[in-house]
């Protein structure tokens, strides 16, 4: 009997390109106070939010998905053809069937390769990172499209002041490939969850099935727990905190972020660390934050190729995940 035979392995993986999309309506605070009893100075006190975006009718999340991963793939230097597969990160699919992720194959023009969808809220991206990573070193395939796309406006109650304020639509992707030169590119994921506290973060189904939040909880948790994964991630990678060029949380709060980056400071990351602030202008957008900020801060000059990037990602679940890369 022949013995199976498994595919070739590599050394590493790195992200080859990405890209992101936001829809073109801006909802600023002002707006808001039309509709909810609430007013800038209170949101900008609270989660740092001063604007965000929210798609129209015809904007679905597989659409802004497709969007994003057309950008990704044409920074990646890379044809559709060569994708294998396509892992989009999401939890606000208007149905559970059909996932997006084939949708999005399709319309990159990669029809016919493996798709699934992954639903680690805003975890996903870090999740579908690590993923993708793993199965192009494992040789499953060579070069993976990784999107994380939120249309979060769907499942907003526009009458509750603390969730109306913070959440938007968004999409962003990065191609994954082979690290051609035998460098590693993607370290290794630090991930876990505490569902122990899934109920802080919830679709209340049998009431209005709108998104509700425990604020308060959520805060208390993430600034006390997210920084350790953090450090975990970094040690993974074989680093010490001075090496990190630029911190990228998932941008739930700005005081979260900057909790984070506080204390990651208390263990050695360096002043001069860029921390990303995208949450001012985008909102929350789950797991399309991630990538969108890394896309923003790239056009913006504030990250460049080669520097090291933490990223970590946080969210319902609860789930966690991060992980250090280096920028394409």
């Amino acid at each position: 009997m022949t013995g199976l035979q498994l595919p070739t392995t590599v050394p590493g993986a790195r992200i080859l390109g990405i890209g992101s999309f936001q829809p073109e309506r801006v909802v600023t605070n002002q707006d808001l106070e039309k509709i909810v009893e609430t007013d800038d100075a209170w949101i900008r006190s609270r989660v740092g939010i001063a604007e965000r975006r929210v798609a129209g009718p015809d904007e679905s999340l597989p659409w802004m998905a497709v969007t994003a991963g057309r950008a990704a793939i044409t920074d990646a230097g890379v044809d559709p053809s060569d994708l294998d597969a396509v892992v989009v990160a999401n939890c606000t699919m208007p149905n559970p069937i059909p996932n997006a992720a084939a949708q999005v194959a399709t319309g990159v023009g990669a029809n016919g390769i493996a798709a699934f969808d992954l639903n680690a809220a805003c975890a996903g991206f870090s999740y579908g990172l690590a993923v993708a990573s793993d199965m192009v070193r494992a040789g499953t395939a060579r070069t993976v499209l990784v999107v994380g796309a939120e249309k979060l406006s769907d499942w907003i109650d526009w009458q509750d002041r603390s969730t109306c304020i913070i959440f938007a639509d968004a999409a962003g992707a990065a191609v994954v490939g082979v690290a051609d030169d035998a460098s590693v590119g993607i370290g290794p994921v630090s991930w876990g969850s505490a569902g122990d506290v899934a109920s802080t973060i919830r679709i209340l189904g049998e009431t209005t099935n709108k998104l509700h939040q425990e604020g308060q909880a959520v805060f208390r948790w993430a600034t006390s727990q997210i920084a350790p994964v953090a450090l975990d991630a970094i040690a993974r990678a074989g680093l010490e905190p001075s090496d990190i060029d630029v911190l990228i949380p998932h941008q739930a709060n700005l005081r979260i972020v900057e909790a984070i980056a506080k204390k990651l400071r208390a263990k050695g990351a360096r002043e001069d660390m860029v921390v990303a602030d995208d949450i001012v202008t985008s909102g929350n957008t789950s797991s399309a934050s991630i990538p969108m900020a890394l896309d923003h801060m790239r056009a913006a000059g504030r990250v460049r190729s080669g520097d090291t990037l933490l990223l970590v990602g946080f969210g319902a679940g609860l789930s966690y995940a991060g992980q250090v890369v280096v920028c394409p």
